[in-house]
């Protein structure tokens, strides 16, 4: 089968590819730059998309609108425009991955925009399947999952939002990714809503507990943090990006579970539970470095953008200052000098902006990389007496790139 399968870098996106390609289906990833839902929002930009396709798996999704990211078009406006083009090009079979939580009650945009997806695809002609799975873990993390592994990975004590009683149902992602190609395959599931629930039900407080000892942690005390301040933290979360943030506090405080007896007896699937399917697969190395650096991650983040901030304002405090001597130094005239100190001021306020707006991390890792090593080779030419200062204002130039390298590693997700 020729499958097309939106938000295959995805989270689940990516396994499920994988999944369907082990089965023997072409899969045909529908994926940036040429694929856009933000843009793609009529039946006319998917229907060249759907030649020669037999279904589609839609397993695109974000949590939160952002810069640049509209929770409407890719929920929504997309995903429906792409059904309408199913119906036009007779492809038949379509699943669509939404969630449990994806629910009037939930009084989220994420819930009404997949919602609005799952009712319009219900409507149609088509052969549809709508997948709602509660919390999904993995192998790897992302977005709520790698949250609660870095909860639980915190030095002294595991926070807890509340009194930590919000429930779960996990499921496995292999168990997800066989009712997906279950959807596919046969005609069990055509028409009908399922909802993968794992056989546990757990809450986040045990969810905390359990990836702290599955991460080889010692012991650590559970803290209940009050909603008031989780509600301050989510708000900031919305201001300034993140995993943490007010529609995941909501959807958290709705709830994930479902019911298992059905979705074991409408699927013959007898889904691994919570703490079977973290036996099955222990951590390693890396799942405890991304658990301890995901919080550092932001505060790298910060303290970068910061420090280039007031590097450029302080610069462009002191051009007075600083030109003659540079004139002087540097045998510049001095209207040359000033301009000089000036264009590099307003590059360090240039930095602070990109970095924290975390544009092309990888490209802006080699560009401050550049940066800092130029300013440091030009400031040992010109004052070499500055190594030998006591607050070290150039040897503080090395840890300052060895930060800049972390960040540049670390900062992309996908």
């Amino acid at each position: 089968m020729r499958v097309l399968l939106l938000g295959a870098t995805g989270f689940i996106g990516r396994e499920v590819l994988a999944a369907l390609v082990a089965r023997g289906h072409e899969v045909v990833p529908a994926v940036r730059p040429g694929v856009d839902l933000n843009r793609d929002t009529a039946p006319e930009a998917w229907l060249p998309r759907l030649a020669g396709i037999d279904a589609v798996v839609n397993c695109a999704g974000i949590l939160q609108a952002s810069r640049g990211q509209s929770i409407e078009a890719i929920h929504a406006h997309g995903p429906i425009a792409l059904f309408e083009a199913c119906e036009k090009a007779g492809v038949k079979r379509v699943v669509q991955v939404s969630a449990i939580s994806a629910t009037r009650e939930a009084v989220t945009a994420y819930a009404s925009t997949k919602l609005a997806a799952d009712d319009r695809l219900r409507a149609s002609r088509l052969e549809w399947v709508v997948v709602r799975p509660s919390l999904v873990h993995a192998r790897g993390s992302y977005g709520g999952t790698s949250v609660f592994r870095a909860m639980s990975a915190l030095p002294f004590a595991i926070p807890v939002p509340g009194d930590g009683s919000q429930p779960f149902q996990p499921i496995w992602i292999d168990d997800l990714c066989e009712v997906i190609a279950m959807a596919l395959e046969t005609d069990r599931l055509v028409r009908k809503t399922v909802d993968p629930v794992g056989p546990q039900a757990v809450t986040l407080r045990k969810i905390l507990a359990d990836y702290r000892r599955w991460l080889g942690l010692g012991a650590a005390p559970v803290v209940r943090i009050p909603m008031a301040l989780v509600r301050l933290a989510a708000a900031a979360g919305d201001d300034f990006g993140g995993s943490i943030n007010s529609t995941a506090l909501r959807q958290l405080e709705h709830g994930n579970t479902g019911d298992y007896a059905a979705f074991s007896h409408a699927t013959g699937i007898a889904a691994r539970g919570w703490s079977e399917a973290l036996a099955a697969h222990p951590a390693h190395t890396q799942d405890r470095w991304h658990a301890r650096l995901y919080f550092v991650r932001p505060m790298l983040r910060l303290t970068l953008a910061s420090l280039w901030l007031l590097s450029g304002f302080a610069g462009l405090a002191s051009l007075r200052e600083w030109s003659p001597l540079l004139a002087q130094d540097a045998h510049l005239p001095i209207a040359a000098a000033f301009l000089v100190l000036a264009a590099a001021c307003l590059v360090d306020v240039a930095f602070a902006i990109l970095v924290a707006r975390r544009w092309r991390p990888g490209t802006m890792a080699l560009v401050q990389l550049a940066a800092v090593g130029l300013y440091t080779l030009v400031a040992t030419a010109l004052w070499p007496s500055l190594w030998a200062e006591a607050l070290g204002p150039l040897a503080k130039n090395v840890p300052i790139a060895a930060a800049i390298l972390a960040l540049g590693a670390i900062e992309e997700e996908r």
